[in-house]
């Protein structure tokens, strides 16, 4: 009689080993997932537009997206607010994770701004200002481009050289 299978014993082996060898491999894996301060940032970035288009649609007012490239941080406001309010809004800023900092923006003017602060305008019919953003930690470089009409971000994992100029 020729029975072909495994026992009992040799399957138990084998999901201990695959067992033993997930315990090993998640918890890496989760802290590179969770803890890189750079895909936290670029998350943050895509929160705050997200949050800023639908709020400017449902509340039918301009919000602008107050960058500053110095701290570096983020704060939102409505268009019409005032100096004051902004002043205040300003001292709750987000501040991005450690170590990961902006290099620069760069608008439809094609100005690249590496100092300084800057705005991304959420208009109230949907639409944004273009609007590409570079940030960096160590040598990794992620590139955010606000697409005015899809009320999207693009994320490229690298530097991306982006104009807005047509002839280019």
């Amino acid at each position: 009689m020729n029975n072909r299978g495994y026992t009992l014993i040799e399957l138990s082996v084998v999901v201990l080993l695959v067992g033993m060898m997930l315990l090993i491999a998640v918890p890496r894996v989760r802290d590179s997932l969770l803890n890189d301060e750079l895909k936290a940032a670029t998350r943050r970035f895509i929160g705050a537009a997200r949050e800023l288009q639908n709020e400017s649609v449902r509340e039918q007012t301009d919000t602008i997206l107050h960058i500053d490239l110095n701290q570096p941080a983020i704060w939102s406001y409505p268009a019409d607010t005032t100096a004051e309010k902004r002043a205040e809004l300003r001292k709750g800023a987000v501040r991005l994770p450690g170590g990961v900092r902006i290099v620069d923006v760069r608008q439809a003017d094609d100005v690249r701004k590496t100092e300084g602060e800057a705005v991304v305008r959420f208009f109230r019919r949907g639409y944004t200002t273009p609007t590409v953003i570079h940030l960096a930690k160590d040598d990794r470089v992620v590139t955010l481009v606000f697409n005015p009409f899809l009320r999207t971000v693009t994320v490229y994992e690298k530097d991306v050289d982006f104009s807005f100029n047509p002839e280019e």
